[in-house]
């Protein structure tokens, strides 16, 4: 399961600057975090700790 977090969130991350370099700021700003919080590592949506 963290191997296809981490692939997904390295795509999101890839399109993202993609689209930055392209000059859409705002999709490629939201890709980004969105890469972020989908990651494996560091703080990721899925890994939320249960109170």
């Amino acid at each position: 399961m963290g191997f296809v977090l981490w692939l997904i969130a390295v795509i999101l991350v890839i399109v993202g600057v993609v689209q930055l370099l392209q000059g859409q700021i705002i999709l490629g700003i939201v890709l980004v975090v969105l890469g972020f919080a989908v990651g494996p590592g560091g703080w990721s949506i899925f890994n939320r700790s249960k109170r």
